[in-house]
């Protein structure tokens, strides 16, 4: 049965995870500040309109993928904003990367209103978005869990019940901190072998069958010529940005000073992307990051 959904940031990521919905057979309405991203969903087969308010009255569910938490503040809260506009009963699901208490507040405001709500961020890049394999990891209640299972179900593969309003957000937040950890660590091993004579690929090739075997190496190698379809091989173009992933990694280090946790690494790694995002490729995957060294100093 076709459900009526509404879909807010049609990126890098939200795009396809929107294309996945409306091939189940859904009817999605897409909505993005690009009016690029809009006719890329449009032509897809997916549904547009002028008018948001509207579509979010109409809407079963109503799902965003928007890129910090000022963003997700300002589409859910206010007299404009989808909490206002939102039928009764109707299910939210904010896919977003944002800071924990911003997840939680939003969370309150939604349960203040009577309206299901879900923070589930997603793990597994572009190609897990596309391939519909993604890794969400949920935080809310169970039940409103079990409403949402078929929709996740269609753009991911391994779903996650992390706990109460916000928890999602913390486990994304210390996936994504390791993941920083990983991709600098993955960059400096394979520059390493490159320096002495090696192939990058034989490099990777024989770590990615050896102890120091990760996701990095598996499917989004930062050396470009060793892997097709990545970021690398693509002058660093799409994926997940360099300044995303700084944006992540300062989520990290927020959640870290509060409940009084050491992240020594995810310390460094923030402040090596900083530098990495300073020196002009904020705007370029974060796997560039191997590129890092090449940087004058």
């Amino acid at each position: 049965m076709s459900t009526n959904i509404v879909f807010i940031g049609l990126g890098n990521m939200g795009l396809p995870m929107a294309q996945n919905l409306v091939r189940a057979g859904h009817a999605v309405t897409g909505f993005d500040l690009l009016p690029a991203s809009v006719k890329l969903f449009a032509d897809g087969g997916g549904q547009v309109s002028d008018d948001q308010a509207a579509a979010i009255r109409a809407a079963d569910i109503v799902i965003t993928m928007l890129p910090a938490s000022r963003h997700v503040l300002g589409a859910y809260l206010g007299d404009a904003g989808i909490l206002a506009q939102a039928r009764p009963g109707t299910l939210l699901i904010d896919c977003s990367t944002i800071s924990t208490e911003a997840a939680r507040q939003v969370g309150r405001a939604a349960q203040e209103q009577g309206l299901p709500m879900l923070d589930a961020p997603v793990s597994g890049g572009t190609a897990g978005a596309t391939n519909g394999t993604l890794t969400f990891m949920v935080g809310g209640e169970e039940a409103t869990l079990a409403t949402a299972r078929p929709y996740l179900e269609i753009m991911g593969k391994a779903i996650f019940h992390a706990g109460g309003s916000g928890c999602g957000q913390t486990v994304k937040i210390c996936n994504n901190m390791l993941l920083g950890i990983l991709m600098i660590g993955t960059s400096e091993a394979i520059r390493l072998g490159v320096a002495n004579g090696l192939d990058p690929k034989v490099v990777s090739d024989v770590m990615a069958k050896s102890s120091g075997r990760n996701w990095t190496l598996d499917v989004y190698n930062p050396c470009p010529g060793v892997a097709e379809n990545v970021p690398a091989s693509r002058g660093y173009t799409g994926g997940f940005g360099v300044d995303l992933m700084l944006k992540d990694l300062g989520l990290a280090m927020e959640s870290a000073e509060a409940s009084g946790a050491s992240v020594p690494l995810g310390a460094l790694a923030r402040t090596l992307y900083d530098m990495h995002s300073k020196a002009g490729s904020g705007g370029l995957d974060f796997s560039s990051i191997y590129r890092l060294q090449d940087a004058p100093a």
